[in-house]
């Protein structure tokens, strides 16, 4: 399964930024982002890889699908 976990630097060790259970020998992807990552960047990528991620010709969802709404 494939997941994004955000980390950090702290001059000696990259930290993951939340808990995540990893085997040992667990292959991960390190991107060093620029010290001033822009969020329009980080936007736009999101969305080429979301539309990478799905077929135009998917179907979609209709709202009487959904069972408990996000209030927040």
């Amino acid at each position: 399964m494939r997941q994004t976990i955000t980390a950090h630097f702290d001059g000696q060790h990259i930290l993951l930024d939340e808990a995540v259970e990893l085997e040992p020998n667990t292959k991960l992807l390190v991107t060093v982002l620029p010290k001033d990552a822009d969020v329009d960047a980080w936007r736009a990528l999101s969305a080429k890889r979301l539309a990478e991620a799905y077929a135009e010709e998917e179907e979609g969802y209709p709202l009487d699908l959904i069972k408990e709404p996000n209030t927040e």
